[in-house]
């Protein structure tokens, strides 16, 4: 059941169709478009569009939709609508009727999706906290197995000075702090609610936006309807904080790829995140690693797109926008997925500590505390480095 077909005489064509529907992506958000749905009855009521008993009618059937959404029972797609809003409208007018064609009054897709997106947002950077947040309690576990172990530091991929080792696992655990810091940032910035901006002019009905905003847990309403509608910063500053965790990531990765060659022999990877060869029997190689390096590639794909998808669009809200929702659910699933690989690679990791150290004390390594032992003796330092 298309939302807008009142005005015309004939149905969209299956190209059209399989260009324009949206569900088998944005039923991702069925959860947060219903809880949106729950609170919009409840203004809905208040501003006297409702009755009380129509309200509750509506709550019961969007909870009871939301926990079979929730526990896996709904096949989505099978029910041919264009998107996740038409699905929960359909079912509701199957359920309830006239009541259930009421939600809708006062409402757009248009702050209902911007609605939906933020929550599911705001929902996903709890949980990528968490991922991050295991990543440097791996670091720093790994760090803490090995305090003493010295291995060599590079500059340009030269052996450039000694190091401990905790001390390169530290400079990652800064990395991913700020990563950490980011999307703090990101989920204050982005906290301010849609829903009542209408498709770009807000509303007639005289429902409460900022108690819509404290029933969704956002911090206020958005200030301008305008903004509120075609405003994707959130999704493109989500996209560059999992690209820039990807990098950091990315940059882990290949350092454990080079620690682990042959050449270095650093250290060994587990048997539970490395592959074999089809053709030589002897390889044991760092597939998990190559993975997360070459995933980064992919995340940074998707923030490039949606910036180019919005560098050119008018006020307000444009088809074009219904681009943002598949590159950021690919981007914040393989994100999710690199942290927990990222987590197993380094407590799988066995360091060799003699290795390291034999490698630490070659190729004048400690040229520079050479040079500083001079200048202490009274030699100047550009002396010093030149003997």
């Amino acid at each position: 059941m298309a939302l807008w077909g009142g005005r015309f005489a004939a149905g969209s064509s299956n190209m059209f169709r399989q260009v324009n529907d949206s569900l088998p992506f944005d039923q991702a958000m069925a959860a947060q478009d219903m809880e949106g749905s729950i609170v919009w009855s409840r203004a809905l009521a208040k501003a006297g569009v409702l009755t009380n008993e129509e309200q509750q009618q509506l709550e019961a059937a969007l909870s009871e939709l939301k926990a079979q959404a929730q526990a896996g029972e709904i096949d989505f797609n099978a029910s041919g609508e264009e998107d996740i809003h038409s699905f929960v409208e359909a079912a509701l007018i199957d359920k309830l009727g006239d009541v259930g064609r009421k939600l809708h009054t006062g409402r757009s897709r248009n702050d209902q999706v911007a609605t939906d997106f933020r929550l599911w947002c705001r929902t996903h950077i709890e949980s990528l906290k968490a991922d991050v947040t295991a990543v440097v309690r791996s670091l720093l576990h790994t760090a803490s197995r090995h305090q003493q172990a010295i291995i060599p530091g590079y500059t340009h991929l030269q052996r450039a000075q000694p190091i401990r080792f905790p001390h390169w696992c530290l400079a990652y655990v800064e990395m991913f702090k700020r990563d950490l810091s980011r999307l703090t940032d990101l989920h204050e910035r982005m906290n301010q609610c849609p829903l009542g901006s209408g498709a770009l002019a807000g509303t007639t009905y005289p429902v409460d936006r900022h108690e819509i905003a404290d029933q969704l847990g956002f911090s206020g309403p958005c200030l301008n309807s305008l903004d509120a509608v075609s405003d994707r910063d959130f999704v493109l500053e989500l996209l560059f904080t999992a690209s820039t965790s990807m990098m950091h990531l990315s940059r882990l990765a290949e350092d454990l790829i080079f620690y682990n060659s042959g050449e270095a022999g650093f250290l060994q990877l587990g048997d539970s995140v490395t592959s074999g060869s089809s053709l030589m029997p002897q390889k044991k190689n760092p597939d998990a690693l190559e993975l997360l390096r070459g995933k980064c590639g992919r995340v940074f794909g998707h923030l490039q797109a949606l910036l180019v998808t919005m560098k050119g669009l008018p006020l307000a809200y444009n088809k074009d926008m219904q681009e943002d929702k598949e590159g950021a659910f690919d981007a914040v699933n393989q994100w999710h997925c690199c942290l927990c690989i990222a987590c197993e690679v380094l407590d799988s990791l066995a360091l060799n500590e003699e290795r390291c150290r034999i490698a630490a004390a070659q190729g004048y390594s400690n040229a520079t505390e050479l040079a500083d032992y001079l200048v202490g003796k009274g030699i100047p330092f550009r002396t010093a480095h030149d003997i």
